[in-house]
C-alpha cells in the first residue's frame, strides 16, 4: 500500500469511497445525491484542500482531507477496512500539521471515535448536531495544538 498526494484525476473515485463508507453508517440520513458527492469532490476538496489517498493492489482506497487545520475527511473503501490503511493516511496529515489539527465525528460512529482516541486525540466539545447537515449528535476531537472551533 502506498500513500500519496491526490490527483485531480482521483475525484470520482474518492465520491465512491465516501458514498460507500457512509452507507454503511446506517444511523446516517442520506443528504446528498451520489451526483452531488462527485461534484463536491471535483470541484471543492480536490482544488481547495490537501488530500492524501491510500492506494491497494493498483486502485486508490481511502483518503484523508484536510483545510484550514481541520481533518474534513478520512474514509476508506468497506472492504479495506480494518488493515491499518486508516492509520497510514492519520499519519501523513499528522506529518504535514505539526500543530495539530481538529476533526468531527458523530457520537454514534463509536469505532472512529477509539479510533482517534487511540491515535491520540482528545474530545474538545460536545454538541447535540443542530449545526450539522445530518442534524446527528457530534464532537469535535482535536489532535493538539489548535482550536478551529468552527462546525463543518
Amino acid at each position: 500500500m502506498i500513500v500519496r498526494p491526490a490527483s485531480p484525476g482521483d475525484w470520482r473515485r474518492l465520491a465512491e469511497i465516501h458514498v460507500l463508507a457512509r452507507y454503511d453508517m446506517t444511523y446516517l440520513p442520506h443528504v446528498h445525491s451520489f451526483t452531488s458527492v462527485e461534484k463536491w469532490h471535483r470541484e471543492m476538496v480536490l482544488p481547495r484542500q490537501r488530500v492524501w489517498v491510500a492506494e491497494a493492489e493498483g486502485a486508490v482506497v481511502g483518503y484523508a482531507s484536510l483545510h484550514d487545520g481541520l481533518l474534513t475527511n478520512l474514509y476508506i473503501h468497506p472492504s479495506y477496512q480494518g488493515h491499518g490503511i486508516g492509520a497510514r493516511l492519520l499519519t501523513e496529515v499528522k506529518k504535514s500539521t505539526p500543530g495539530g489539527f481538529e476533526l468531527w465525528v458523530f457520537q454514534a460512529n463509536h469505532a472512529a471515535i477509539r479510533f482517534y482516541e487511540r491515535h491520540g486525540a482528545t474530545t474538545v466539545r460536545v454538541t447535540d448536531g443542530s449545526q450539522n447537515e445530518e442534524r446527528l449528535p457530534d464532537r469535535l476531537m482535536s489532535f493538539g495544538g489548535v482550536s478551529c472551533d468552527m462546525h463543518n
